[in-house]
């Protein structure tokens, strides 16, 4: 479904991302790890259309993503959960979810897909007409993947979800993540747990200064907790991002 092939990414002076190649099937959930800077952030940024890349392909559907504008590459059927959700606070939960909505006219069937989210997410229900600013930060984290999926997207990317989260919290979202894998949304995935993250995942990357050193199963990559210790340089479950 998504193939990007030999991306490079520069900042000016600065190359993020060289050469990178990436594939996720219909239906996989693939994950991203790796330290800072290590450009894992920076290739959701282009496939969402934040960033244009200095050189590769990013090819959706048969079709390239390269230079489209981020509301183009929702129409192709991508939604990205930014890294820092950016929730409009001064905009209400229900505000905020219809933005999700905003490239779709089936409203009817947008009113379902709200309500599904609300079952979902049920504080998202108890703070509708509340101010999104007033949320936790892990309400604010259900409210933009629920923002997301109401532009009924095909992929889902995902930059740093459980950022910044407590224990409890970060146990939801990924719970979250396992339930959208089992009903077949195709996902990738950036996170800073970079254990939980390759346990969960069909595939992983390892990414270290903008390249990918390994890929695989959890199984091919040694576990996840010798591949953090081998290859990320952390004993614990919780890795930087």
């Amino acid at each position: 479904m998504l193939q990007i092939a030999d991306l490079t990414i520069r900042y000016g002076g600065i190359t993020a991302v060289h050469g990178l190649s990436v594939s996720v099937d219909e239906g996989e959930l693939v994950a991203l790890v790796g330290p800072n800077g290590a450009g894992k952030s920076s290739t959701l940024a282009a496939v969402s259309g934040l960033v244009t890349p200095a050189a590769g392909r990013i090819v959706f559907d048969g079709e390239s993503l390269v230079g489209l504008p981020p509301e183009e590459t929702v129409r192709r059927g991508v939604a990205l959960v930014p890294e820092g959700r950016n929730i409009f606070g001064s905009l209400t939960v229900a505000e905020n979810l219809a933005l999700g909505a905003t490239i779709r006219r089936d409203r009817r069937a947008v009113a379902h897909d709200v309500e599904r989210e609300l079952d979902r997410f049920p504080i998202l229900r108890e703070r509708y007409g509340q101010q999104a600013g007033y949320l936790s930060g892990g309400e604010q984290q259900q409210l933009a993947i629920a923002r997301a999926l109401l532009s009924r997207p095909r992929l889902l990317l995902l930059d740093e979800p459980s950022l910044g989260l407590a224990p409890l919290l970060v146990d939801a979202v990924f719970d979250t993540i396992a339930e959208l894998r089992r009903g077949g949304m195709t996902t990738l995935l950036v996170e800073q747990n970079a254990t939980r993250a390759v346990a969960l995942a069909d595939r992983s990357y390892v990414l270290r200064t903008g390249r990918a050193v390994r890929s695989g199963t959890a199984e091919e990559l040694g576990g996840a907790a010798a591949l953090a210790s081998e290859y990320l340089g952390e004993t614990t479950e919780e890795l930087p991002a």
